[in-house]
């Protein structure tokens, strides 16, 4: 063993029983494929199950568990969500039929789309109370799988994943906090390659056109990828390296965070305003939902409606979410960003400033989101057996017993010392990587160019523990009511 793999740490695909089945080939089809009989389910009871929120799959499993779920396993292992994706298997089955033969349009190779997808999400689930209709929601599943065929079936490579799903972005800015990464394990192995099979895919020797294993298709280059971002941990880059050089390793929970290096399939952070834009919806984004779920958002929408003279909701809604995702990060951000520019002395754009520094609000952006859903998930953790069991029985399937609806989840005085510490956890780890970019930024007057990002934190932070501690609907179980 070499000196850079003796160094690497622990490594998943190292594991006997988890790395032996990761690196099986099949093993993401095979996940891919438990999740799709899930989604389908979701979507028949959704379409054809009791249409009360709490009694069927479609929402109690997207709005209550999906969302808890994810949130942990984005906090515990990394981007499983991505990797056991279920959209990508017809996808992939549709490409046997539809070859994609045209590039992405150059103008939209950032993330503008996939952000604005992201708060039409965030803004529909509100409007159409997404969490309490399953029809609604079970079409909100298939208008996902159609839109990821659809895409993937007219343009290359993995153009959905990287530039149109909402859900994707939404697990690439939380997965920078997560202790795992797709990484090579010796760069020297990757200095002697001569194929580059992790990216260019592995081909047939006598037929060249003809690929046995496709490479990374989202463009990252292994031994120049950085971080989590843009990776769906989909292992392509695993099956097709010719060394067995690429890992699941360990590494310091937020670190790509402060870390500018060039990236393969994106350049520098703090080159990118549109990575910039997406970690701050990720933030605010965050603020806003928990808002909508409380009693004083209910204050504020009789308000603005007086104001605007209508008490149709769109518009409501609509200036709610303008004022809360642009607004509201315009001043504080911009505010931030112009008193470390006069304190440190830095002659470059505010924009640019703003971008460095966008990244430092993510943990605690990510401690507000896993508060919140895994609330939601905690306290209505068993609700999916009575329903699953209902759903058996009207199946005419027995073997489950009878509803058992008295179950409910972990009392709400136990899982609340939990949010608590998700919440202060996000503000520390806020706290360091505003600290890290500054002095990455400015050395030395680091620690005085990082103050105005360390105050926006704590006024966040604030706003989330104050947000913490109002009610808060229980939306799509029966302890909502």
């Amino acid at each position: 063993m070499n000196v850079a793999s003796a160094k690497a740490g622990f490594d998943l695909l190292r594991v006997p029983v988890v790395g032996r089945f990761l690196k099986w080939r099949h093993s993401r089809r095979v996940m891919q494929s438990v999740v799709l009989l899930v989604a389908v389910a979701m979507i028949a009871h959704g379409f054809f199950g009791p249409q009360l929120a709490p009694r069927n799959l479609s929402t109690l499993l997207t709005w209550v568990h999906y969302r808890g779920l994810l949130v942990l396993a984005l906090l515990v292992a990394g981007n499983l969500f991505c990797m056991a994706c279920p959209f990508m298997l017809p996808r992939d089955l549709a490409r046997r039929f539809f070859k994609p033969v045209l590039n992405w349009p150059r103008r939209l190779r950032n993330k503008g789309l996939a952000i604005g997808l992201l708060v039409a999400l965030l803004f529909a689930y509100e409007l159409f109370d997404l969490w309490g209709s399953p029809w609604w929601t079970a079409w909100l599943i298939v208008g996902y799988f159609v839109a990821a065929i659809a895409v993937d079936a007219l343009f290359k490579n993995a153009s959905f994943c990287k530039y149109v799903c909402p859900i994707g972005q939404f697990n690439f800015a939380a997965s920078t906090l997560s202790p795992l990464e797709v990484k090579v394990r010796d760069h020297d192995t990757c200095l002697t390659c001569e194929t580059h099979d992790c990216i260019r895919g592995t081909r047939d020797g006598d037929d060249r056109s003809r690929v046995i294993q496709r490479g990374c298709e989202l463009a990252l280059y292994q031994p120049a990828k950085v971080g989590n971002l843009d990776c769906t941990f989909c292992l392509d880059c695993v099956y097709a390296c010719p060394h067995d050089n690429i890992g699941i390793t360990t590494r310091v929970p937020g670190a790509e965070l402060w870390d500018d290096t060039r990236r393969s399939g994106i350049g520098r952070l703090s080159k990118r305003s549109d990575f910039g834009v997406l970690a701050l919806v990720f933030v605010f984004g965050a603020l806003l939902n928990a808002f909508g779920m409380v009693s004083p958002v209910y204050a504020v929408q009789a308000r603005l409606s007086d104001l605007l003279g209508t008490a149709a909701e769109a518009p409501v809604l609509g200036t709610l979410f303008f004022v809360a995702l642009v607004v509201e990060p315009a001043l504080l951000v911009g505010a931030a960003a112009f008193v470390t520019r006069r304190t440190a002395r830095d002659a470059r754009p505010l924009l640019h400033v703003a971008t460095c520094f966008a990244w430092a609000l993510v943990p605690l952006g990510f401690g507000v989101w896993l508060s919140h859903y895994s609330f939601h998930l905690l306290t209505g953790l068993w609700t999916v057996v009575p329903v699953l069991q209902q759903t058996l029985i009207d199946a005419g399937i027995t073997i489950m017993g009878g509803p058992a609806w008295y179950l409910t989840g972990v009392p709400q005085q136990v899982v609340m010392p939990l949010e608590y510490g998700f919440l202060g956890l996000g503000a520390l780890g806020s706290i360091l990587a505003s600290l890290r970019i500054a002095q990455r930024e400015y050395g030395d007057r680091g620690a005085r160019a990082s103050v105005p990002w360390m105050v926006l934190t704590l006024l966040l932070w604030l706003a989330a523990m104050w947000l913490l501690n109002q009610p808060m609907e229980m939306r799509g179980t029966f302890l909502g009511g």
